[in-house]
């Protein structure tokens, strides 16, 4: 999982005098102190430290293979790549806020390391499309765990659905008690939404999986590059086509926030439930201490704490998709210093949606069901008042007419303060002469939901049938 580690950032000046190197030979002053700090990106853009040293090497690589620098400068800078990667595993790197981001903290240590090779290296390049390409490399990478943690929890759910393939439940529209479902198959329906959501990361990943790098600042290079040989050394299905989009558009980004919103927002509602769920009001559910909390006043509560951060933590993700998509709109062709706040929005999305993803594959499994309450509330509110409409239907009753007729049957049903299943048999023919004994087998909560024998009903052999489709669908 990506993880967020705190570096120590050096505020002193380093050996360039206050002056950056990489560009500074065009300015008559230094950047003033606060301006440095507003600027530096070096305080969060660490974390593509090895993503960039990959590019690198790749780029050096290239070079070397067309002859634009030398095969001695191409194995020390991979010598010396190595090296510092070592060294920032280590926590042994300095970062300096001279250098503003993670590119020239890097390149400066190198050529430290190895001399006038190091300076070689940006040959054909700029921060532009390097940054580009660090990004979509860590995206990738981030994608790919987004999967795979997505996949985690769907078994977890599938688990949890296997166990109550047939525990009865009501269904609910409007939060009102509507038709009897099964939890297995309540659950089901949160599986394929994951299903939805993982396609929609891969669906993803093609879209980032392309190469900037050889755009260089905006316009490509006079270098005599080879953009193909970088893509296959970096493992990308191809190149961005058109340097001026290579380097100065996010969407890939944006679009990986929007999937991930849409996890957040799928999680977000069933975290609702399960709050709802473990309410002594309905308590279907007790979700395991370890994710709860208590109260610092009152001695009997548990609190479903981290559903309920779920719930929270999607209006940050959904700000960060805000950001980025604002941080976009009015931005002209190429590339502006406005992108670097691509990054934080990023990061956090990625941590938060990880970290939710695998403590709640884990929570899922720490749920008990309470099967007697969860048929109790299925048995309230005349779920099966569908079923006695369709029963009339195929009596050769038309829907609308049978609809009627049962809303009478509710409305007595509500004033004798019993369920339909409660009427007698004389009773229940009073509202319509075809109803005969048999009708109690349709009002039933397993006489529902049997009836739905169908793909995508609710019937327990479908809900067992929907489980071993999706547990072969994830191997």
């Amino acid at each position: 999982m990506t993880r967020k580690r705190d570096i120590n950032v050096t505020q002193k000046t380093s050996a360039l005098n206050t002056k950056n190197t990489s560009w500074s030979g065009r300015f008559n002053e230094p950047v003033a102190e606060l301006v440095k700090k507003y600027t530096a990106s070096i305080g969060f853009d660490y974390r593509l430290a090895a993503y960039d040293i990959q590019g690198s090497i790749a780029h050096a690589q290239m070079l070397g293979a067309q002859k634009i620098i030398s095969q001695d400068d191409v194995k020390a800078i991979e010598q010396g790549l190595a090296d510092i990667a070592k060294e920032i595993e280590a926590g042994q790197f300095e970062w300096l806020l001279d250098l503003e981001d993670v590119h020239l903290n890097i390149e400066k240590r190198l050529t430290d390391k190895i001399g006038d090779a190091g300076k070689r290296l940006h040959t054909g390049r700029s921060r532009n499309d390097q940054v580009a390409t660090d990004v979509r490399l860590w995206l990738r990478a981030s994608a790919d765990q987004v999967g795979a943690a997505l996949k985690k929890l769907q078994l977890s759910l599938l688990d949890l659905a296997e166990a109550h393939f047939d525990t009865v439940m009501p269904g609910f529209t409007h939060l009102q008690v509507a038709q009897p479902v099964t939890l297995g198959h309540h659950l089901m329906a949160y599986v394929e939404m994951l299903s939805r959501d993982a396609q929609r990361f891969a669906d993803c990943r093609r879209r980032i999986n392309r190469l900037p790098l050889g755009a260089a600042a905006l316009a490509g290079t006079s270098y005599p590059i080879d953009r193909e040989l970088v893509a296959k050394k970096l493992g990308f299905d191809g190149v961005c086509e058109n340097s001026l989009d290579a380097v100065s558009d996010r969407d890939f980004a944006i679009e990986f926030t929007f999937a991930a919103s849409l996890v957040m927002t799928h999680l977000s509602r069933l975290s609702e439930e399960l709050i709802l769920w473990s309410s002594p009001r309905f308590a279907f559910v007790d979700i395991a201490d370890r994710f709860c909390t208590g109260s610092s006043i009152m001695p009997q509560k548990k609190n479903p704490d981290v559903p309920e951060l779920v719930r929270g933590k999607t209006g940050r993700v959904y700000g960060h998709l805000t950001a980025l998509l604002t941080l976009m709109k009015g931005q002209p062709l190429a590339y502006n210093k406005d992108n670097q706040e691509d990054k934080e929005p990023l990061f956090d999305t990625v941590d938060t949606l990880l970290v939710t993803l695998e403590i709640y594959a884990d929570m899922m499994r720490g749920i008990t069901v309470n099967k007697d309450n969860m048929r109790q509330a299925a048995s309230e509110g005349f779920a099966t008042a569908t079923d006695l409409a369709d029963y009339l239907v195929k009596k050769g009753m038309p829907f609308r007419d049978a609809h009627e007729v049962v809303a009478l049957a509710v409305r007595y049903a509500v004033d004798k303060k019993v369920d339909l299943s409660d009427l007698p048999l004389a009773t229940l023919q009073q509202f319509s002469s075809s109803i005969s004994d048999d009708v109690y087998a349709v009002l039933t909560l397993e006489g529902s939901l049997n009836s739905r024998n169908h793909i995508g009903g609710t019937a327990p052999v479908q809900v067992k049938a929907a489980i071993a489709r999706m547990r072969t669908a994830l191997k």
